[in-house]
């Protein structure tokens, strides 16, 4: 008899990829060598509320596919922008050996991979992070930022003051100075984070400090942005999970690129940038999203599930 493949929920995959787990997971599988330009490619389609994600994932030891969809209008219905599930197969017979909660492992791997980033661009002494929407990714970053950098003050700012104040009030549980701003608060962040649905720039380049590191996965459409040219221009370095896929994806970029704010030819990949000591200059780190990095929490949460089970 087959035995059915596990489902892993959320409360699993919290449970078995705590933040500094996470982070390292996706921080091992560039070390280990794999190249983010030489994976497989997700496909979007368009539908009429939203888009379809088909996001595959290979690596030396593992393969899966997280399918995912996009509705904008979700979080006034009270449901999450982002839904998905994870489909995990064994890399030799691609069978499949679990079912993933993809809307959780998304809300666990997309801050893994920026705290990944951050770990290396940001001040080891960071302290003051500002948040940019109040959303599980906002929450989720807050949280894996905090496991690479000694945060000690969180701003929130959202389009909805009340949202603000509940993340805000969420976040002052867990023993942080949490509390609701405006985009003025960037003058004196160490660290930004724009995780937000805009299609327009969040704030004003110009007003940040010139050691910020800025943290920006809210888009992954070429017209859309959440940081002016002034951001790019003004930082030492803009790191990006590949070149080649934020060129096509990341409209922050390419608009910057369109407007002579930034050169393509000073992109650091992020499997470089995993090498990096961080510098007293300014930092960006610009995320699309790929599916190796869904595939490297879903691999831990998995082995880790099977240690608990003895499968």
């Amino acid at each position: 008899m087959t035995t059915a493949p596990p489902y892993l929920d959320e409360r699993a995959i919290f449970e078995l990829a705590p933040w500094p787990d996470a982070v390292a997971a996706v921080e091992q599988v560039l070390l280990d060598g794999l190249d983010p330009d030489r994976v497989p490619q997700r496909s979007i389609v368009d539908v009429p509320h939203g888009q379809l994600l088909l996001m595959p994932g290979t690596t030396p030891t593992g393969v899966g596919v997280k399918l995912a969809t996009v509705a904008p209008a979700n979080p006034d219905r009270g449901l999450p922008r982002i839904q998905a599930v994870y489909v995990l197969y064994d890399p030799e017979s691609l069978a499949v050996t679990a079912l993933l909660d993809g809307t959780a492992l998304t809300t666990v791997r997309t801050p893994a991979v920026s705290a990944a980033a951050v770990r290396h661009l940001a001040l080891p002494s960071a302290r003051r992070l500002v948040v940019f929407g109040s959303g599980p990714q906002a929450w989720g970053h807050v949280e894996a930022v905090r496991a690479v950098r000694p945060v000690a003050e969180v701003v929130v700012v959202a389009r909805r003051r009340a949202g603000a104040e509940a993340l805000a009030s969420r976040l002052a549980a867990t023993g942080v100075a949490a509390r609701a701003g405006d985009a003025e608060d960037v003058t004196t962040a160490d660290i930004v984070v724009c995780a937000t649905t805009a299609r327009e720039p969040l704030f004003d380049g110009a007003r940040l400090p010139g050691h910020a590191c800025v943290v920006a996965v809210g888009s992954h459409e070429a017209e859309a942005r959440e940081l002016d040219g002034t951001v790019l221009r003004r930082a030492d370095r803009v790191v990006v999970e590949d070149a080649g896929v934020a060129m096509r994806e990341a409209g922050d970029v390419i608009q910057a690129v369109a407007s002579g704010d930034l050169a393509e030819g000073e992109l650091i990949g992020l499997r470089d940038a995993v090498r990096l000591t961080p510098e007293a200059g300014g930092s960006v780190f610009k995320s699309v999203g790929m599916g190796w990095q869904d595939l490297a929490v879903a691999q831990l949460v998995h082995r880790r599930w099977q240690e608990v089970h003895g499968a």
